[in-house]
């Protein structure tokens, strides 16, 4: 297990009377990809801002480690970001929501600009910039304005800004947000170059479906406070006794087979494309029903099978267990 770069504690932010984050305590570890989720409004920018320093918490600390203090006690090695604001800024890139680059700049343009925002070299900041226009497949738009770009390429860019001065974490906040599914891919494909390179990415994501695939861990941000941190198989083994049923048939009329099938053995369905997926905690009884079932509607199976749910359906899962504890407590 690696050393943590950032230690989250204790932290607690209100917005004048509104509790935002309660308590929050958690690392992040060098060289992975971290994943925050939550429900909109859950507070993963404000986490974000609080981490690198751009928020000033109302109650405990965040501390970062130094790079060239590797040698030094654990325990020395870290400093709080609040107090070594000019030495954090040098270990992250930061990409929120809305892209910051200039409309009216090129795309080196651009660059150049936030390079010379952290004092490179000519020789540095040139050589960055090559790297960065041939690893976000920008190097034939260089010259183009940016206020003509697609919205792939302005996440491109935006990215490479924030990536400009090589630093050690870079910090995702909803990179793929109105992006198109063939576009998300594209952005997720460049995270994972960008940590295999070494770098520690932090970010904020509700492509719950994705992360899974992507992130070594993800917390999970709920009702103001940090539900879990873990990694995707941990969280699916922990929290879901739901499994999936997946159903591929010819010529895929469930909706005739479905009012055949007990009720209670199937927590909810969905018919995606050519196949039916059924949730259950009971694979078994599904199976025994639906062979029979298939067989009196001359259903041809193409292909059926069992797997975990996802990490989208776990977290719908725990948002519904706590809407029922509260239900339950506003009735007693």
């Amino acid at each position: 297990m690696t050393e943590p770069i950032f230690k989250i504690q204790n932290i607690t932010k209100k917005f004048s009377d509104n509790i935002v984050l309660d308590n929050i305590n958690f690392e992040i570890r060098k060289g992975e990809i971290f994943g925050i989720i939550g429900a909109s409004g859950s507070g993963k920018t404000t986490l974000l801002n609080t981490i690198i320093g751009f928020l000033r918490p109302d109650e405990g600390d965040i501390q970062f480690r130094f790079e060239h203090l590797l040698d030094f006690q654990k325990a020395m090695a870290f400093r709080s970001v609040f107090k070594k604001q000019e030495a954090v800024k040098k270990i992250y890139g930061f990409a929120a929501q809305v892209p910051s680059f200039y409309s009216n700049l090129t795309l080196r343009e651009n660059l150049e600009y936030f390079g010379s925002l952290y004092n490179l070299s000519t020789d540095a900041l040139q050589t960055n910039i090559e790297t960065l226009l041939n690893l976000m497949d920008l190097k034939n738009y260089e010259d183009l304005l940016s206020k003509n770009l697609s919205g792939g390429m302005e996440r491109r860019l935006d990215i490479a800004c924030a990536l400009i001065h090589d630093p050690a974490v870079l910090v995702l906040d909803e990179p793929t947000a109105d992006l198109d599914p063939v576009l998300r891919e594209h952005i997720w494909t460049l995270v994972k170059k960008i940590n295999k390179k070494g770098t520690t990415i932090i970010l904020a994501s509700h492509h719950l479906i994705e992360l899974e695939n992507l992130c070594s861990r993800i917390a999970i941000l709920k009702d103001k406070k940090i539900f879990d941190v873990a990694s995707p198989d941990s969280l699916k083994n922990k929290y879901s006794k739901i499994q999936e049923v997946h159903i591929e048939s010819y010529p895929g009329n469930y909706k005739k087979i479905l009012p055949k099938l007990t009720k209670k053995y199937m927590k909810r369905y969905e018919i995606r494309g050519s196949e039916l997926v059924i949730f259950t905690d009971k694979p078994q009884k599904v199976f025994h029903e639906m062979f029979p079932l298939l067989e009196k509607k001359k259903e041809e199976v193409i292909d059926m099978n069992v797997g975990k749910a996802s990490l989208d359906d776990i977290f719908i899962e725990i948002s519904k267990k706590d809407e029922v504890q509260q239900d339950n407590k506003q009735k007693s």
